[in-house]
């Protein structure tokens, strides 16, 4: 049996499975004893990647089948300071996989056009903070790994860009049209303040409890290494429709 790296973002850790990425996402979403449920995004790593810095062929030798033959699920590497420590180039894909475990493979794709007007991010890993920032992701990326005066820097940051409709113009008196986000004032306040104050970033919530809505992600995933911006990009809701039905339907319900 093949031998998978994976790197899970929720929470942050990375493991060593002999379950293809399908299967590991139902493992990882579901559970396997129907315990627990909940998102899993994860990317799939090179699995010639070594480091000093993991003891990743010490989880290589135990991932071996069970005495019935059947696939090891998980042997893990190590939960701690995973992704700054994964250098870009062992990034494979990425996937998302819903409550009820269904996965959708993301691959790597150029950096999108940049928009005017404010924007929101769901930090995903190494934290998990929802922001609202006058910057768009290239620059947001720069300032939280690569500032060299910024006083709040991470060694490397995974985040989605979130829809905000017409509050990207209008915090104030935009309408809210389909934006499922809790306590809506709130969020309005924040974005005002980015146009009212002398300042880039203000955080709406600290610690998000309900997962990421993936029908509110604007157009994907950005993973921010000291030495490149990887982008991962959605398919339209078009595309997904008509291409990825079962899990969109999954993802919006």
């Amino acid at each position: 049996m093949a031998v998978h790296l994976y790197l899970s973002l929720i929470p942050e850790a990375l493991i060593v499975s002999m379950l293809t990425p399908e299967e590991f996402g139902v493992y990882y979403a579901v559970g396997s004893q129907k315990k627990s449920r909940g998102q899993a995004i994860f990317f799939e790593i090179d699995p010639k990647f070594r480091s000093d810095f993991f003891d990743v062929q010490a989880a290589v030798d135990r991932c071996v089948p069970h005495e019935d033959g059947a696939p090891k699920q998980s042997v893990y590497v190590s939960v701690y300071r995973v992704l700054e420590n994964i250098p870009a180039k062992a990034i494979l894909k990425m996937y998302l996989t819903t409550n009820d475990g269904r996965t959708l493979a993301l691959d790597k794709g150029p950096l999108p056009e940049e928009d005017e007007g404010l924007h929101l991010y769901r930090e995903i890993a190494p934290v998990q903070p929802l922001v609202v920032s006058s910057l768009g992701p290239k620059d947001f990326y720069e300032l939280i790994v690569k500032d060299p005066i910024s006083l709040v820097k991470l060694p490397a940051v995974c985040f989605a860009e979130l829809r905000l409709g017409a509050l990207a113009e209008d915090p104030i008196n935009g309408e809210r049209g389909d934006l499922p986000y809790q306590n809506i004032e709130h969020l309005r306040n924040c974005l005002s303040d980015l146009k009212e104050k002398y300042i880039s970033t203000k955080m709406v919530d600290r610690t998000p409890t309900n997962g990421i809505p993936y029908r509110t992600v604007k157009n994907g995933f950005f993973v921010g290494k000291q030495s490149k911006l990887l982008y991962f990009p959605l398919p339209t809701e078009k595309e997904l429709v008509a291409k990825h039905y079962q899990w969109w339907r999954s993802a919006t319900m």
